[in-house]
Order: C-alpha cells, then sequence, then structure tokens
C-alpha cells in the first residue's frame, strides 16, 4: 500500500496523476513512482522520498503520454528503496503494475515462476502480479489478467499498463478499495474519491473480484469468472472543506485546533434539550431495533478502538447495555459468538481499515446489524453495514488522529444517550448529560488557549525517552490514545495503564528517569489515583498531573500539574486527550520529528 492514482483520456497524463499522488499524500509514504506506454515501450519513474522529488526527476522528460498509473508506497515486503519502490513490472518490461495490499501467496507462486526460469527484481509481493500478467499473456489483455487473479490469495487492488496497449489501464480488487472517476472521454482511478474529486464526481466502486479495462472511450468492468458487470454510476457529494494549513505550521496543530468547530458541527439539530432527547434519524435505524438491543459490540482498531473502549464506558454507564470492545484484527481470528439482539457498531475514521472491515464481512455473515461510525460517506465501510453515523470530522490529513478520535467520542456518546435515553434515563438526567455535552466546543476552546503552558511542559521533559500514562476508568482507555499520541509523532516509547495496576509488575520500571502522566479527570477514583501516585512518586518518577481545578492533594504530589477546565466523568476524556494531543505534538516539535507524517505511518491501514 498505499496509494494508487491513474488517468487515460485526451489530456497530458503525467501532470494530472502527480497531481493525485499529491492528494493522496495525506495517507503516508516512503517511496513515489508513475508508468506509462510511449512509442511501443514501457516507461517509469520512481524514486524514495516524496512525490515532489519523483515530480522533479520527471520535469525535464517531456513526457507526451495520455495514460499513466502511479503510486506512492508505504512498505510492507522489501526495504525501502527504489527497486521496491512501484510500479513494478514482468521480466521483459512489457508490463508495469501499481499494487496496495498483500499477496500472501507470492512466496509460492515466486519459487513455481522461476522454475520457468523467470528472473525478479525486487523484494515485494507485488511483482508477482506483473510477473504472472506478463506470463500468462498471449494477446489478450483482460484474459491474461483474470488467469493472473485466479493464483492470487490476500488482498490486492491492482492498475496496471502493457505496451501492446497503450491506451488502456487494466484494474482489479479485491478485499482493498479502487475506485473510478468518469469525465468526459477521460477516466481517473484511485483508491480514495478524494484523489479526482476535482476533476468529477461520477464515481463507480469495484466490488471484490472485479477486474476490468479503462480506455478513454469506456470501460468494461468483469467478474472472477469473466462475466459482464454492470455498474452503477454514483455521485459523491462533495463539501466545502478546505485543504490548508492555514497559517499553522503543521496540519495536525491546525486540525487539533479546529476541535471546537468539529465538535459543534456534530452537534448541529442533534439535540432536543426540553425533552432530554437526542436525534439520530440520519442513522436510517429502526428505533424498535434499538429497544431491541439487549448487547453491544464494538470493533475498530488503533485510535478508533480508543475511542470505542470510552464508548463501552459509556453505553454500559448512560444505557445500561453489556458491552464488549475488541480489536478488529484479533476479533476476526475468534470465530465469534453473536448472539441475538447484539448491535454491532464498526468504527473507523477513513471506513478502509482491512481489518475491521474483514471482521465486518464475517459478522454479516453471522446475520449481525452493523452500525458504522466513519467519517467518509463513500467508504467501503459505509458500503457494507446497514447504517452509518458520520462523524463529520472533515479531512484529517496529519497521520495520527486528532479530531476524528474526538468526534468518534462524542458521537458514541450520543448514542449512547440516545439509548439511555429510550431505556431507563429519566428526563432530568439526560437534561444533565445533555448539557455537560454542549459544553465540549467551549472547554476545548479553554485548553487551547493554554498551548504555551503545554508548550513549556513539553521543552521541559522532550529528552526523556519513556513515559508512563496512567489513569482509572474512562482515563484508562484515554491514556492508551495519549500513549499512542506520543508514539506516533516523537518517536517516544510510552506505556499506558490502568493505574491500579501499576503495583502488579510495572511498577518495577519506574525511576527518575521515567516521568509518569497521569490523568486525573474522573472525580470517581481520583482518591485511589492519588495513592498510585504517591508510589511512583517514592521511587522517585516525575509525575506530570493533567488534573480538572480544584483537585486537592495533587500539587503536593506532581512534580508539574496543567489545569483542565471540569466536567463529569462521562465526558472528561475531551478536554483531557485535547491536552495531551498537544502535548505529543509539541514534544514531537522540539525532538525534530515530522509531525504531519511520522516514520512507519500510513493514514489508512488497508493491509492486514
Amino acid at each position: 500500500m498505499c496509494g494508487i492514482f491513474g488517468y487515460v483520456g485526451e489530456k497530458k497524463a503525467v501532470p494530472i496523476v502527480i497531481d493525485g499522488l499529491k492528494i493522496l499524500e495525506y495517507r503516508g509514504y516512503d517511496s513515489a513512482g508513475i508508468a506509462g506506454v510511449e512509442s511501443g515501450k514501457t516507461l517509469f519513474y520512481k524514486d524514495i522520498g516524496k512525490v515532489d522529488s519523483l515530480a522533479k526527476m520527471i520535469a525535464r522528460k517531456q513526457l507526451k503520454i495520455n495514460t499513466a498509473i502511479a503510486h506512492t508506497r508505504w512498505a510492507t515486503h522489501g526495504g525501502v528503496d527504489t527497486k521496491n519502490a512501484h510500479p513494478h513490472f514482468d521480466m521483459k518490461q512489457s508490463v508495469a503494475i501499481v499494487h496496495n495490499g498483500i499477496i500472501e501467496n507470492h512466496l509460492k507462486l515466486k519459487a513455481h515462476l522461476e522454475r520457468e526460469n523467470i528472473e525478479f527484481l525486487s523484494e515485494t509481493d507485488s511483482e508477482i502480479i506483473a510477473q504472472l500478467i506478463g506470463h500468462y499473456y498471449n494477446g489478450d489483455l483482460l484474459k491474461a489478467l483474470l488467469k493472473s487473479l485466479l493464483k492470487l490469495d490476500g488482498a490486492f487492488a491492482i492498475a496496471g499498463v502493457h505496451q501492446n496497449h497503450p491506451d488502456q489501464i487494466f484494474i482489479a480488487a479485491k478485499g482493498s478499495p479502487l475506485a473510478i472517476g468518469i469525465g468526459d472521454n477521460e477516466y481517473f482511478l484511485s483508491s480514495d474519491v478524494n484523489g479526482f474529486l476535482k476533476h468529477t464526481n461520477k464515481v463507480i466502486f469495484l466490488k471484490d473480484g472485479e477486474a476490468g479495462i479503462l480506455h478513454k472511450e469506456g470501460f468494461e468492468i468483469y467478474d472472477c469468472k469473466g462475466k459482464r458487470a454492470v455498474k452503477q454510476i454514483e455521485q459523491i457529494k462533495s463539501n466545502n472543506y478546505e485543504i490548508s494549513k492555514l497559517n499553522f505550521e503543521h496540519f495536525t496543530l491546525k486540525e487539533i485546533h479546529d476541535q471546537p468547530e468539529s465538535i459543534s458541527r456534530l452537534f448541529v439539530s442533534r439535540f432536543e434539550e426540553e425533552f432530554g432527547s437526542v436525534c439520530l434519524k440520519d442513522m436510517g435505524i429502526d428505533e424498535s431495533e434499538l429497544l431491541e438491543t439487549s448487547r453491544i459490540l464494538i470493533l475498530a482498531c488503533g485510535t478508533s478502538w480508543h475511542a470505542g473502549f470510552i464508548g463501552s464506558y459509556l453505553f454500559e454507564s448512560l444505557s445500561r447495555t453489556p458491552t464488549q470492545v475488541e480489536i478488529s484484527s484479533e476479533f476476526r481470528y475468534k470465530n465469534p459468538i453473536v448472539l441475538k439482539d447484539t448491535l454491532v457498531i464498526a468504527i473507523s475514521q477513513s471506513g478502509e481499515t482491512a481489518d475491521t472491515i474483514a471482521a465486518v464481512h464475517e459478522l454479516k455473515a453471522k446475520g449481525a446489524k452493523v452500525i458504522a461510525i466513519c467519517n467518509r460517506e463513500e467508504s467501503t465501510l459505509s458500503r457494507i453495514t446497514d447504517h452509518t453515523l458520520l462523524i463529520k470530522a472533515g479531512p484529517e490529513i496529519g497521520v495520527c488522529s486528532t479530531k476524528a478520535f474526538t468526534n468518534q467520542v462524542v458521537l458514541l456518546s450520543l448514542l449512547a444517550l440516545h439509548l439511555g435515553r429510550m431505556h431507563h434515563q429519566s428526563k432530568e438526567e439526560a437534561v444533565y448529560f445533555i448539557r455537560e455535552i454542549k459544553k465540549l466546543p467551549q472547554l476545548v476552546v479553554e485548553i487551547l488557549k493554554q498551548s504555551k503552558h503545554i508548550e513549556t511542559l513539553a521543552k521541559k521533559y522532550n529528552h526523556f525517552n519513556n513515559f508512563f500514562y496512567l489513569g482509572r476508568s474512562y482515563m484508562y482507555p484515554a491514556s492508551l490514545e495519549a500513549a499512542l499520541k506520543l508514539k506516533e509523532i516523537s518517536y517516544i516509547n510510552a506505556q499506558a495503564y490502568p493505574a491500579g495496576e501499576l503495583k502488579h509488575g510495572p511498577i518495577a520500571l519506574i525511576d527518575k528517569d521515567c516521568p509518569t502522566i497521569a490523568l486525573c479527570s474522573n472525580q470517581h477514583t481520583y482518591t485511589k489515583l492519588l495513592s498510585n501516585l504517591m508510589e511512583v512518586k517514592a521511587r522517585n518518577g516525575p509525575i506530570i498531573a493533567f488534573a480538572p481545578r480544584n483537585s486537592a492533594g495533587i500539587e503536593s504530589i506532581a512534580d508539574d500539574v496543567f489545569w483542565l477546565p471540569e466536567v463529569c466523568d462521562e465526558f472528561a476524556s475531551i478536554p483531557i486527550s485535547v491536552s495531551l494531543q498537544l502535548f505529543a505534538y509539541y514534544m514531537a516539535k522540539f525532538r525534530g520529528c515530522d509531525i504531519d507524517q511520522p516514520r512507519n505511518l500510513a493514514k489508512s491501514v488497508t493491509v492486514e
């Protein structure tokens, strides 16, 4: 993986595909490449580093091709170097392909082709695709493609060109997204529709197992048996979100500062405060289905899993519904038992997370009802689930999730309130919680106004290479997310624990070189947390406390305190998470890290 873009039409292809790659840069990558056919030869250029480096490489070449494929790679198989960058080729260099996904049986296939005296040039699994197509090609490109696909195990989105078919792009998809944009006598191809929305909003999506050919006169799509597929053209709603850093140094910082607005946008027309009710009609689910829900299962990965973890506390507290939260990559292999009246909630910012999508397919096959919570209406997850709730965070360009996380938590809060009101919750309780949740945008503004204080703390502590994050109740999953932010963008080893577990092993690591970040915003467990922090202090561990104003006793224990605005326990994860996003940001800045595109990370994890 990570990004595919292609163009076929009457215009010069190179500037169009380079521009498309730049739009996909937010997904994270380590190399980039482009290929096309000119004068009966397959031409290509690829380089490690940024798309700008690739653009400079080919600027002087005066390529006149009208058809091209391009790729940004995030390394899975093989190191980060030019030979492993995409595109990849068959031995004769008649075929060039770009690929997202993982071919699980590539070693077996490679061994077979090597016995046929076919030589491989890279360490990647992707090269096997080009070699197979070249091996099977006998004048019929589609036939060679379909025959090759039958050999492949795993997930893939594929685009390629052949020297004998200079005005065509062949495509295929299974378990990895690929979309075609339809213009006027031109077609665009991308692993993310955002790549071509500036050109067209008319889109078709490839389904699993489909393959086909694009050319400027049209396209043909086939199923895995070679039968022509009828495709429906969809119109993607355009939005007015501006993809710009504005005056901020990084997208990540801008997106942290976006949160008061993004949370407020999520609230629009959601509350009927006088009745203590939350409106979720846009979810499209029958209220009777919610009334019958006796159990909730939440599936997610990474930051979305942390949001779901907080959501599990919210559902059990506010709606009294037993809730299980699972990491998708583990859950999909458990042979799960799906009980009747279980509501499944699948969370993914992009809606393209491979493990979550695979887990949803498993559950749908078992008859489960699934709600998607994501940021992309046109995403794969939205299209395969029964209902979708959009977090409305707007585009998130920084690889580490900030505003998408807070909006996920807020949306889960709204759903928990809605379920609670349908069951046991009184109007008075509901009105109280609605008023607390409506305070969140202003509380985040208060945090942002104290950015300089957080920057000072980061300056003091950025030389440390190990951190503990401790919290109880809602603050435990919040600590997991805060530690992940520090790891992601500042490359610091950070471990999060429920504070009560400290003495069950991790306390052995506490010393003067390992600061502890204490998340103190859970009033119900506050005194217990103070006792845990005393244990840290007794072992000379530095303590940085993030605590609500008027928290008694913390100043005498912690080395530094950042004061937070007060809010009820149920929603305290929002302001404290924003403050710790800022802490991670400034830590990374002082350490000179690539904040928007951290090393080794991709925005959308589209492979297992």
